[in-house]
């Protein structure tokens, strides 16, 4: 199906106990990525093996991150794979919903993600994959 939920994001005001509850609470694997710019760094969950692309093995399952809180009262996100950001931004507007967070670079081949507000002011994340990563 288009458009799936890819990701998600868990964010956290205390990383490092969160990381600690949900390693042990569910058994996910989390490993920290280290950002660009000194950036706080960056925790990748994984809920389920991937393959050598870093893709869930699993039909229908995803994997997500854990960061660092950037804003009070930031929600859990969730990102749905959209192949344009920019193409996607002219539906969710023609359907009532609004840009919350612009088209941003994740970091170098990463791709983007972007975020906007349903009709209902519910938030959720969009994400682009580079040419490189795009299956043809």
């Amino acid at each position: 199906m288009k458009n799936s939920i890819v990701h998600f994001e868990i964010p956290a005001d205390n990383v490092l106990r969160a990381k600690d509850f949900y390693a042990k609470t569910f058994g996910w694997e989390i490993n920290e990525f280290p950002m660009p710019d000194g950036k706080d760094p960056y925790y990748g969950v994984r809920t389920t093996e991937v393959d050598e692309k870093f893709q869930p093995k699993t039909p229908g399952a995803i994997n997500g991150g854990l960061m660092k809180r950037q804003n009070t009262g930031q929600p859990f996100m969730n990102y749905i794979h959209v192949d344009s950001i920019d193409e996607m931004f002219k539906t969710i507007i023609a359907n009532g919903g609004t840009v919350a967070l612009p088209k941003t670079e994740i970091a170098p081949n990463m791709g983007w993600i972007a975020a906007f507000k349903d009709t209902e002011g519910n938030l959720m994340g969009l994400h682009e994959v580079p040419p490189s990563m795009k299956k043809s």
